[in-house]
């Protein structure tokens, strides 16, 4: 069960809305090896069109890299940030550096499906199935679809855990603060 706090599921979806017709894309860290999402991420979907051509071309390239002809479409349409998101490799990078100065780890990672629901496509369970991944890891997916079926605290958010290409859909708890909630009585108040 992914337990989250409710100011971090609406930091997913002003993000998610403001990114949209594009896919957003972030990570919440918690403490290391912990299952608490504490601090919010927002990062840049590599794949949406910057204007720099030279840019947009090395994106294009690993693209095709990363997804293989067999996912280069979605529904007869070239995949673009309409219907994929990269990690922007050096905000990536920098990221994961204040987490590991930290002691952190990326417990949530998230993305919006603007044309599709909130699940998993198989170029999500194919990249979350990659060798570098950590079975701990929530995925949470928000559709930002105009007919979206809300789910969780009236969005349509799902969780996910991803392994080996096996999709496991878990139940996601929204609360005010971690102070008291199911996980366990806290002796200390959340940091903000």
């Amino acid at each position: 069960m992914l337990v989250i706090r409710a100011d971090l599921v609406d930091e997913i979806m002003v993000h998610a809305r403001a990114e949209h017709p594009h896919e957003a894309c972030g990570m919440i860290a918690g403490a290391e090896g912990g299952d608490r999402p504490e601090r919010f991420f927002r990062m840049t979907n590599a794949a949406k069109p910057t204007g720099d051509a030279l840019a947009e071309e090395r994106e294009q390239a690993q693209r095709e890299l990363v997804l293989g002809e067999a996912h280069a479409e979605y529904q007869g349409e070239r995949r673009s940030s309409l219907t994929y998101y990269t990690w922007d490799v050096k905000e990536r990078l920098r990221a994961q550096r204040e987490m590991d100065a930290r002691d952190e780890w990326a417990c949530v990672i998230y993305h919006s499906h603007t044309r599709s629901p909130a699940y998993p496509s198989q170029v999500d369970i194919d990249v979350a199935s990659g060798p570098a991944n950590d079975p701990r890891i929530h995925y949470v997916i928000v559709s930002t679809r105009p007919d979206a079926e809300p789910r969780v605290a009236g969005h349509d958010l799902r969780s996910f855990r991803i392994v080996d290409g096996v999709v496991t859909e878990e139940q996601v708890e929204v609360v005010e603060t971690y102070m008291f909630a199911h996980t366990g009585a806290d002796d200390v108040p959340d940091s903000v």
